[in-house]
């Protein structure tokens, strides 16, 4: 069984919700494309390590939110395209603004103090250590 929990608002659709969706238009190559981040989790025995797939995005337009196990990657992407005529007169110019996030909880607390982030190439690499749990301590009954 995985320790990882993603929290997915696509799969807690009821059946109504998730047979509207069935039935939808379907996107046209003229819309923006749909903002997705792909991750791996990979756990060792004292840290996790999460790859985060954000093409196109600058290193200070990401924000890593950790909350005991809850782990929250949010970035915003900025895509511009123009197209030039003859002349350079502009004949055709396409922008897109927008946000991708994911969140995604961890079978032990995060040592968010230790925690590291690092961006290249596209790809947004942390280091989680997790938590160290108090040794319980045996009392003596007096």
């Amino acid at each position: 069984m995985s320790s990882l929990r993603l929290l997915d608002p696509a799969f807690s659709d009821n059946f109504e919700t998730a047979l509207r969706r069935f039935f939808a238009p379907v996107a046209m190559e003229t819309e923006a494309p749909a903002l997705k981040m792909r991750i791996d989790v990979a756990e060792k025995d004292n840290a996790y390590e999460v790859k985060a797939d954000i093409p196109g995005v600058r290193k200070e337009d990401i924000n890593v939110r950790i909350d005991g196990n809850v782990v929250q990657i949010d970035a915003e992407v900025r895509r511009e395209k123009e197209t030039k005529g003859n002349g350079d007169k502009v004949l055709r110019s396409e922008r897109y603004y927008g946000t991708v996030s994911r969140t995604f909880s961890l079978a032990d607390d995060v040592d968010d103090s230790k925690a590291e982030a690092k961006y290249a190439d596209g790809v947004l690499t942390l280091q989680l250590p997790k938590k160290t749990t108090a040794a319980s301590r045996k009392v003596t009954v007096q």
